[in-house]
């Protein structure tokens, strides 16, 4: 069975499945346990019928907010029965396309519909204290610029950018140049800045923003928007230099990552 979704700009979605026998129908929502744990948060939504053309509707509002992570969805007919999961059918999703338009308060909390790679329906959901949304990332043949944004918090007069060298406590601090609201910055690197970064033949760096001296770090990504998961389409080419290549990339996480080669 196919279900349709709908999003709009508070976080809620709704669902809309076709007319189908059961009594007390809901959604299950299931989050995928990492690989070798069992499975243990669920959310369950009920169906409503009174609708005149006879589909089901569940509704997921913003609250409460969803653990981080991928969410299947799965369709129980009546208690008991066994659960099933759903395949997409129309998904709607363009109150989510200018997301990083509008201010979003802490936590910061995101849910995008989208369909797996077997071609279920589920859910990619974030849940941060603060999150700092990239919004371009323009690479010339010397530097990268990166424009962001803070959410559910605001950058002071010390905020610092951090490059933190994946699997070491190695970290580059670089100093953003900030708007007068206190939320948006950019900051420029290029290869030079992380070279000697411990020698082999690849290494990544995390980039994370210190909205104040001694404040945890944020970590850079981008999430408010309608693409679930970024790494591979948001590609961007190498600066290559003194023999060495930099390339920024999108983690599985959505997460900023700066690759050196």
């Amino acid at each position: 069975m196919r279900a349709d979704c709908a999003t709009d700009i508070d976080g809620r979605i709704t669902f809309r499945l076709p007319p189908f026998p059961g009594a007390h129908p809901r959604l299950l929502l299931r989050l995928r346990p990492k690989k070798g744990r069992s499975e243990t948060t669920r959310h369950l939504l009920d169906l409503d019928s009174d609708r005149p053309d006879g589909h089901r509707h569940a509704v997921l509002e913003p609250h409460p907010l969803l653990d981080e992570g991928r969410w299947d969805v799965y369709l129980l007919p009546e208690p008991g029965a066994e659960r099933r999961r759903l395949r997409p059918g129309l998904r709607d999703l363009r109150s989510l396309v200018d997301g990083h338009l509008r201010d979003r308060p802490a936590p910061v909390a995101v849910r995008i519909p989208y369909v797996t790679k077997d071609g279920f329906l589920a859910l990619r959901a974030w849940r941060r204290t603060a999150h700092v949304e990239a919004r371009t990332i323009d690479v010339t043949d010397r530097t990268m610029t990166v424009t962001a944004r803070l959410h559910g918090a605001e950058l002071h007069a010390d905020a610092t950018v951090r490059l933190r060298l994946r699997g070491t406590d190695t970290v580059r601090t670089l100093r953003p140049r900030t708007d007068d609201d206190a939320r948006g910055f950019s900051f420029t690197v290029g290869p030079g800045d992380l070279a000697d970064g411990g020698g082999g033949a690849a290494r990544v760096w995390d980039a994370f923003v210190r909205p104040a001296d001694g404040a945890p770090p944020i970590r850079v990504g981008r999430l408010l928007d309608d693409v679930a998961d970024r790494k591979h389409v948001y590609v961007y080419p190498a600066i290559e230099r003194d023999g060495s290549a930099l390339r920024p990339y999108y983690t599985v996480d959505n997460d900023l990552a700066i690759e050196v080669t």
